[in-house]
């Protein structure tokens, strides 16, 4: 769940809190719609991406926590001298004092939802949905009036990450993988990782299983200890529909032993050439573990970040 839910369920009851959410943008700004911060009489939780603009919208959402709890407005900042800020962009706040009484919407709160708000006299009607994102609101014309209805993303999308190895680079992608918009499962075959929180130990035998069972979106990496349990790994990545991103550690040697292996064992140049070997951005050359597992995530945080609707 992202930061702002679990801030908006533990703060918003025990003290007057205002929330501000950057509804659009244009151009150049320092964060993207669904950004949020909350912000109380002595603190704040999150950011909006610092600077004048921050400081403006805190300033707005102290004043709206002297109104009656529902109370909003709509806010739009140009990014340039007026504000002190070079960005050249434009922004568009949503400011509110948080309604304590009108957040049940919070128990059916997930990162892959959407959050749909109706600007009412005095309040905001909100509901979460799992249809798919509208096209993105604008920056510009006319502000949200009472009545409107906005349909925004909850969080980030988050890549569903298969690793497949709990050695020293898994153990690395893992931690590193913890802050990022990433849901990690995590596979081996070793009973030796059981106390590893968050490794599932599978059967050998069963391995290729949670391949087939990955999302269309998901990303595979494969980093085993073994040789011959990377290919039948990788072979059943390859069989399968196709998914966001198939990726093995290992050499230029190993990959061009893989796609010989592969054609041998029916693979089409298509689905062969799914296939990343080397892992990890190019221009990054370390070994060590931390380096290759940021190298590797940098490369998944790449991907297209299309959204699905549940």
């Amino acid at each position: 769940m992202s930061d702002w839910l679990l801030w908006l369920r533990d703060i918003a009851p025990a003290m007057p809190t205002a929330m501000v959410s950057v509804l659009a943008t244009e151009g150049s700004a320092p964060r993207g719609p669904g950004a949020r911060m909350l912000v109380t009489a002595d603190g704040l939780h999150g950011t909006i991406g610092g600077g004048q603009l921050e400081y403006r919208a805190i300033e707005q959402a102290r004043a709206i926590l002297a109104l009656p709890p529902g109370s909003w407005r709509v806010q739009d900042y140009p990014l340039g001298p007026l504000l002190g800020q070079c960005c050249g962009g434009r922004v568009r706040l949503l400011v509110e004092h948080v309604d304590p009484a009108a957040l049940d919407w919070l128990a059916d709160a997930r990162d892959d939802r959407v959050l749909v708000s109706t600007l009412r006299p005095g309040a905001i009607l909100r509901h979460v949905s799992g249809q798919a994102l509208p096209a993105p609101i604008s920056a510009r014309g006319d502000r949200p009036r009472e009545g409107a209805t906005l349909v925004e993303a909850i969080g980030q999308h988050s890549r569903p990450l298969y690793l497949f190895g709990a050695g020293h680079v898994g153990q690395a992608i893992a931690r590193h993988a913890t802050p990022l918009p990433i849901r990690l499962a995590w596979f081996d075959t070793r009973p030796v990782f059981e106390t590893i929180e968050g490794v599932a130990i599978v059967p050998e035998a069963a391995i290729e299983q949670c391949v087939d069972e990955a999302p269309d979106d998901a990303a595979i990496l494969i980093l085993t200890h073994d040789h011959a349990l990377d290919y039948r790994l990788t072979l059943a990545a390859l069989r399968r529909g196709p998914v966001a991103f198939v990726g093995l550690i290992g050499s230029a040697t190993k990959r061009a032993r893989f796609l010989s292996r592969l054609t041998g064992d029916g693979i089409a140049d298509e689905a062969r050439a799914r296939l990343t070997c080397p892992i990890g951005v190019s221009g990054i050359t370390g070994k060590e573990p931390d380096v290759i597992a940021i190298a590797a995530l940098a490369q998944i945080l790449q991907l297209g970040r299309e959204r699905r609707a549940a």
